[in-house]
């Protein structure tokens, strides 16, 4: 009994033995590969190639009258030329605006004379070509990306909160059968974030965007960049955002964008 139990002991031992060393061979096999993939990469990078199929990224950008966000993909035409498509969702906002607390409610801030929201979105196409690539795997591509496409300006009321007497609250805008009380009160609180939206009026416009990007990604097969453009953007009608202060079809703006995402070969 002793001796069979023994074996059986033997028999689970060098089981338990031989499965660590098949995963262990597995993921050294697994290393070995992306190992050889990565040395592939580094060779092509050395050769002056970004050799990649397509690219699907996001980001974030930061513009001189706002912040907004944008995905793209990208298709590879040649090793230094790429066809990008790209839609972008933005908030512009006017330089003039100030917001103003109640101290006296709890209430939303205040933006008096605020009209609309003002939702640029924009959906393009711009030609990206490769300035320099990176001369080892912790350099820097630089690529030259112009173009442009339509935009669909979104203006979504503004909407203050005032007191009508006999604690009646509501929500009016500058273009609202009340409109008196948006322009002179009382107004208890500025909007909340779901007011409006059932009230959107559309703009259609075009734009045009040129941009550097610095792709600073430690290998060609992830994207990590920095990317400084100007848009142009103009609009069939003009755009209501202040009152009593001009109102505009064109609009130019800087940015500077956060890019993240991977390409396929």
């Amino acid at each position: 009994m002793e001796k069979i139990f023994l074996l059986i002991c033997i028999v689970l031992i060098g089981n338990c033995a031989w499965s660590q060393d098949t995963a262990t061979n597995k993921k050294l096999t697994r290393r070995e590969e992306k190992n050889q993939r990565i040395n592939a990469i580094v060779k092509l990078e050395e050769e002056g190639q970004i050799h990649f199929k397509s690219h699907f990224i996001g980001g974030f950008k930061l513009t001189t009258d706002g912040a907004g966000a944008f995905v793209e993909y990208g298709k590879a035409q040649t090793p230094k030329k790429s066809l990008l498509f790209q839609l972008e969702f933005t908030e512009r906002k006017h330089p003039k605006e100030e917001k103003l607390q109640n101290d006296y409610s709890p209430t939303a801030p205040v933006i008096y004379g605020k009209i609309n929201y003002f939702y640029p979105v924009k959906l393009g196409v711009q030609q990206q070509f490769l300035l320099g690539n990176k001369g080892n795997k912790n350099g820097v591509s630089v690529t030259a990306n112009f173009g442009g496409g339509i935009i669909l300006g979104l203006l979504r009321p503004y909407l203050v909160e005032v007191d009508k007497g006999n604690d009646t609250l509501v929500f009016v805008g500058y273009n609202s059968p009340d409109s008196n009380y948006f322009l002179n009160g009382p107004i208890v609180g500025g909007p909340s974030i779901s007011e409006g939206w059932n009230k959107l009026k559309l703009v259609p416009g075009f734009y045009i965007k040129p941009s550097l990007r610095f792709d600073y990604g430690k290998y060609n097969e992830m994207v990590s960049a920095i990317e400084i453009g100007l848009t142009a953007e103009y609009y069939t009608k003009k755009i209501q955002q202040m009152i009593n202060i001009k109102q505009h079809q064109f609009f130019l703006s800087a940015y500077v964008g956060i890019v993240f995402g991977k390409r396929k070969s």
